[in-house]
């Protein structure tokens, strides 16, 4: 189903695209209002989930906390600080055949995935 190109999500991704710490969707809705006080918070959240699923921007799902997005599009992983729950890009090359190395005795095929690494940020180690 193609979804129109609307005001609103072209707000949304620009607030995104500007936010390079990994923002929750409650951070962006701050960052959108602050600038836009008519948009929704429904219509921040629902305009973020349409430019993760297109492709636009990224999600990353965090484990016992709000999914993160992110503006970089590119295959990357992310590392969680497990003190003050920052959010970091992982440098590291791309394991390419990763799929491919996979014994699944249950007959699932593995289309994609995402590792998320814990850590101590250097901010947090520092304190």
């Amino acid at each position: 189903m193609q979804t129109r190109n609307t005001v609103q999500r072209q707000i949304v991704l620009q607030a995104v695209l500007r936010m390079h710490d990994h923002p929750t969707a409650d951070r962006v809705y701050e960052a959108v209002v602050a600038e836009h006080p008519s948009i929704s918070k429904a219509t921040v959240y629902r305009n973020l989930n349409q430019l993760a699923s297109q492709g636009e921007i990224r999600r990353v799902s965090m484990p016992n906390g709000a999914d993160r997005f992110d503006f970089r599009k590119d295959e990357h992983f992310h590392v969680r600080c497990s003190v003050c729950g920052a959010v970091y890009d992982v440098h590291m090359p791309q394991l390419d055949d990763l799929i491919e190395r996979i014994d699944d005795a249950e007959g699932v095929e593995v289309q994609r995935y995402d590792i998320l690494f814990e850590g101590v940020c250097a901010q947090c180690r520092g304190k």
